[in-house]
């Protein structure tokens, strides 16, 4: 049987790489970890997120090569069906393809703004105006999702795709001391806390290689 693979960047500052990652680790897979040379100019494009289409994280499972984090994540959904990658009930698994999505193909400002990186943390940063939108919506997302579905995570009682998606904020939201009420604040705090988070931290602080570009405040 083929090697079961992850190809994936920075652990220190891809967040796509993270939500692959989980993603797997959340389906049980067994699998090697593959990091790309952070020297290599396509995966400074992603992290600098500069480049509109890259192949990390990428799954290769079974002979079958996935990139792209949801398509990785509907590939685990279906391989894994008993593992509850989505939601059971179809209102419930809509909504969570719906914020993941959203998560995916939006919030540019706010990533531009507070790159992910899990080793720094400022006390205060000031976040420039076109960001603040995007981090509100993320706001009413978590809100809407845990008031709907009882927590404590976003749909239920165990992590789902859409915990995986935005496992990262939580991340960048601790990094740049975003202000939150006391409910979302303590969902950030027990993803932070997730195990399979903590791993990926701890790979991310043995990590040597820095960019100096995403050490700028922006």
């Amino acid at each position: 049987m083929p090697e079961t693979t992850l190809t994936i960047s920075s652990k220190n500052y891809s967040s796509w790489s993270l939500r692959g990652w989980l993603l797997c680790k959340m389906a049980g897979l067994d699998f090697k970890e593959l990091p790309v040379d952070l020297d290599d100019p396509k995966a400074r494009r992603e992290l600098l997120l500069l480049s509109p289409s890259v192949l990390v994280p990428r799954l290769t499972h079974k002979g079958v090569a996935v990139w792209d984090t949801l398509a990785i994540a509907e590939y685990l959904n279906d391989v894994f069906p008993k593992k509850g990658l989505l939601p059971r009930e179809a209102v419930a698994r809509a909504h969570c393809r719906a914020v993941s999505g959203e998560m995916h193909s939006g919030f540019h400002n706010m990533r531009s703004a507070l790159p992910m990186n899990i080793k720094a943390r400022h006390e205060s940063f000031k976040v420039f105006t076109g960001a603040r939108p995007d981090i509100e919506r993320i706001k009413e997302i978590w809100r809407e999702c845990l008031d709907a579905y009882g927590g404590p995570w976003l749909f239920g009682d165990k992590p789902t795709v859409a915990d995986a998606m935005y496992a990262p904020v939580c991340s960048r939201f601790l990094t740049y001391a975003v202000d939150l009420p006391p409910a979302l604040a303590a969902y950030r705090d027990m993803v932070l806390a997730w195990d399979l988070m903590k791993e990926w931290a701890e790979g991310a602080t043995a990590e040597a290689d820095e960019i100096i570009e995403l050490e700028v405040e922006f």
